[in-house]
């Protein structure tokens, strides 16, 4: 590798290098890797050259991420710094933030070193990472198809090897499937963990925090700061399955990936979890829905017209969603958790395809593709599980990836996948 372009790619690279070589570094990768404007489409703030070295200069180099640079999804707070959740007007209703986040708080803790805030799809409510107020964000190596959303600033800045590490969030699959577009390592925590508890949210009832890393040694430290584990005693069991509408291309990389983890469901398994999942999507859709529009019905008739259409219309859809339609979406709920319980007392994980397809094209970010990409998330979103994405190479040198799920985010099933992974 040329010395000019490529340095500090690891963690351990970028702890290596002094706090202003560090910030010089991580502003001209900026430069370098993204045209102007996608640095506007990925990038909600950047910290001044000499601010940033300042940051580092101060980090706890004996922490566990200590000198790390990270990037974090404009949907958590830092103190004196507006958060806009990738929209037109957030700032103008909600007070300037007076404290930080948990999140950002426990990356201090950590050693790791805020470098800026990512853009995100409008106010986390889709998938595709397009934003009409600061342009869509693409895949930094595949200009035209999409980083995925909604964490897409995020996903396209590690992709671009930009920054080691950022945060992202995950309700329907935001970190899942730009990790998988991206040829990311992506992990998506559990609801209500107090790292997403004080995040603007879309749906509490589904919204995790997560992060993206491109090596899996650096995941794993990641892992082991934020969430911490249990070490693997015993080869973990879990099966693969063979789910979704997948190209074909997808279903045989995906299949042959798989072989690392675990063997095909067999088909009992398989029917009964096909079965279990089907109600997933249209329960995540409608508690999605009433979830966001409560949250947003204050404001929502004032700045309608500052709203990305399509939010408006999913809006709409919580606004004036059958108290009954809700009801049956929980009921759902229920019994698709009730079917991963039953799951998890015979396995320790399960594989799915992460993407049913590779990183779209903006003619191809159509409401079926969308359907399609949420039929292989929303399993484990209303589950409440927590999920380790590994990417997958395709034979066109794009990429997807498979959901490694399992039941609690300290399961040494996360660490022992990584080490297979590598």
């Amino acid at each position: 590798m040329a010395h000019e372009t490529r340095i500090a790619v690891t963690f351990n690279d970028w702890q290596q290098l002094a706090p202003v070589a560090a910030a010089r570094e991580l502003h001209r990768r900026v430069r370098k890797s993204l045209p102007r404007a996608q640095q506007r489409a990925a990038i909600a703030s950047l910290r001044p050259e000499v601010q940033l070295a300042e940051v580092f200069s101060r980090a706890d180099r004996a922490a566990p991420l200590g000198g790390v640079p990270f990037f974090l999804k404009d949907l958590f707070d830092v103190v004196g710094q507006p958060t806009a959740a990738g929209s037109s007007f957030l700032p103008e209703v909600r007070p300037m933030p007076a404290h930080d986040s948990a999140i950002v708080e426990k990356m201090r803790q950590n050693g790791a070193v805020l470098a800026g805030k990512t853009q995100l799809h409008e106010f986390a409510y889709g998938i595709t990472g397009e934003n009409p107020h600061r342009g869509d964000c693409e895949h930094p190596h595949f200009p035209g198809r999409t980083s995925g959303g909604s964490s897409s600033g995020s996903a396209a800045l590690v992709a671009a090897e930009i920054t080691p590490l950022a945060i992202g969030t995950d309700t329907g699959g935001s970190i899942r499937v730009p990790a998988a577009f991206c040829g990311l390592y992506g992990f998506r925590q559990t609801p209500r963990d107090p790292l997403i508890a004080d995040a603007v949210p879309l749906a509490p009832s589904f919204d995790t925090a997560g992060w993206f890393t491109k090596h899996s040694s650096d995941m794993a430290a990641t892992l082991s700061a934020l969430v911490g584990s249990t070490p693997v005693t015993t080869t973990p069991r879990g099966c693969y399955l063979e789910f979704g509408q997948l190209d074909a291309e997808v279903a045989a990389a995906c299949v042959a990936a798989s072989a690392r983890f675990a063997p095909v469901a067999d088909p009992s398994t398989a029917a009964a979890l096909r079965q279990a999942f089907a109600p997933a999507l249209e329960a995540y859709h409608r508690i999605v829905a009433a979830e966001a529009w409560s949250f947003h019905a204050g404001w929502f008739d004032p700045y309608r017209s500052r709203y990305d259409p399509a939010v408006v219309q999913r809006l709409e859809r919580g606004r004036t969603l059958p108290a009954a339609e809700l009801v049956q979406a929980r009921a759902d709920v229920a019994s698709v958790q009730a079917a991963w319980a039953e799951y998890f007392q015979r396995f320790d994980f399960l594989v799915l395809p992460a993407t049913p397809c590779a990183a779209l094209t903006k003619a191809d970010c159509t409401a079926a593709n969308r359907a399609r990409l949420l039929t292989l998330t929303t399993p484990a979103s209303v589950g409440g599980l927590p999920v380790l994405t590994i990417p997958v190479p395709l034979p066109s040198g794009l990429t997807t990836g498979l959901q490694v799920i399992a039941p609690d985010p300290k399961s040494p099933v996360f660490s022992w996948a990584l080490g297979q992974a590598a």
